[in-house]
């Protein structure tokens, strides 16, 4: 083909552009046929760097554990404190999770467990990191995992040595295991630790009040009362700690329910009604009838008034405490009974064959980008061509050489295509 053809079909490419204001087939073709040597030069080379590049990473090693996750399980404090009340309401937490495995997954991501495998293993030095949150993120990268459909939770560990791959899988499900044995993650540790801390003060409070009741026998000399004031002073302080002991309840289950809650709200209304009682009780100032054994709190002899106060606190704190044992026993026996149980099913094993790279993907890619570039350079040259077909454009691009010190080109480049 000459010079004349070559011209006229690239000024017929040009009015084509003009017309249908884009570019067919043949034109790509016929760009990518005349750059073909170029194109293919420079995809070898591409080709040869990332071949060049891929083969001298480090092999690398991927180390898997696999753990079956504590199983949720329903709290039994309600059957063994049914005179109390329903507790069952407490247990409706533990379906806030859609997969429980997820909570664990998270653990085992979490900054504790990541300083943890940092320390033991020495990775901030091994990574080369200068901070602990740039050896965080660099491990975040080697370390993953993944809740499976089946409810298996499966840690992978990557490393350029398949021993320490495997010891550190194994590490990070020993660490899994000591985090949740320290955290109060189920409803019944919750629990044991809400009660355990009211068993406390209330045997504070219990040791006070029988320091006051023995102040009191020493100054009024009484030792007992008569049965019917020691049953008004029971009653009273048998009403007072059933209210005590369903409000402690009611802070219980405020962490876990709102007021619209059906267990909050019968519990709401027993506090009431025993609050109404204890009010009538401690306010009865009728008058004695025939055969009325029950003696009115009014009517509580004065000498010994002072002496009923302090029985009754003694009793009521007593009560108190007997019930929030028993509180505490049930939320103890359920923490045990749904303690974390991490169940290893496969430990980790240093892998005898490399995960790592894929020199042949990385090698393909890097062919595939020379092999784009040269044919994004080749589209690049071509529109320069016909920019600089057009006077004024060739002008400007004169110009724009001269300002960048660069030579400027023979007239005749601009009459042929190369």
């Amino acid at each position: 083909m000459s010079k004349f053809e070559v011209t006229e079909t690239t000024g017929s490419l040009t009015s084509n552009l003009t017309e249908d204001e884009g570019i067919d087939i043949l034109d790509i073709l016929l760009i990518l046929a005349r750059d073909r040597r170029r194109i293919a030069l420079i995809t070898l080379g591409a080709l040869a760097v990332g071949g060049i590049f891929a083969f001298s990473l480090k092999p690398t090693y991927t180390a898997t554990a696999t753990i079956l996750p504590p199983q949720q399980q329903q709290s039994s404090v309600s059957a063994m404190m049914g005179q109390l009340g329903s507790l069952a309401g407490l247990g409706g937490a533990s379906g806030l999770l859609k997969n429980p495995a997820d909570m664990y997954v998270g653990m085992i991501m979490s900054r504790t467990v990541a300083d943890c495998l940092i320390n033991e293993f020495h990775l901030q030095a091994l990574y080369n990191k200068k901070t602990m949150d740039d050896a965080r993120k660099a491990l975040k990268s080697h370390v993953t995992a993944e809740a499976a459909k089946d409810g298996l939770i499966e840690i992978s560990v990557k490393d350029i040595d398949p021993r320490r791959a495997s010891d550190m899988a194994n590490a990070t499900v020993s660490e899994l295991y000591h985090l949740t044995s320290t955290l109060a993650i189920t409803e019944a540790a919750q629990r044991r630790l809400f009660f355990n801390q009211q068993l406390d003060d209330e045997k504070g409070a219990l040791a006070a009040a029988e320091d006051d009741l023995k102040k009191t026998q020493e100054k009024t000399g009484l030792i007992q009362l008569s049965g019917q004031a020691e049953e008004i002073i029971r009653n009273v302080a048998s009403l007072r700690a059933q209210i005590v002991s369903r409000e402690v309840q009611m802070q219980a289950m405020r962490t876990y329910a709102t007021d619209q809650n059906p267990d909050v709200t019968r519990l709401q209304q027993e506090i009431d009604a025993l609050q109404h009682q204890l009010t009538i009780m401690e306010n009865n100032q009728r008058r004695m009838q025939p055969g009325d054994i029950q003696v009115p709190t009014g009517q509580v002899p004065g000498a010994g008034l002072e002496y009923a106060r302090k029985l009754r606190e003694v009793t009521y704190h007593t009560t108190l405490l007997n019930l929030l044992s028993r509180e505490y026993e049930g939320a103890r026996i359920d923490e045990a009974k749904s303690a974390p149980l991490i169940q290893v099913v496969d430990h980790a094993v240093p892998p005898d064959k490399k995960s790592g790279p894929p020199r042949t993907l990385l090698t393909l890619a890097a062919g595939f980008l020379g092999f784009g570039f040269a044919c994004l350079w080749a589209f690049l040259r071509q529109t320069l061509r016909r920019v600089e077909q057009i006077p004024e454009n060739a002008q400007k691009l004169e110009e724009l050489r001269l300002v960048l010190g660069k030579p400027a080109r023979p007239k005749a480049h601009y009459s042929h295509i190369e």
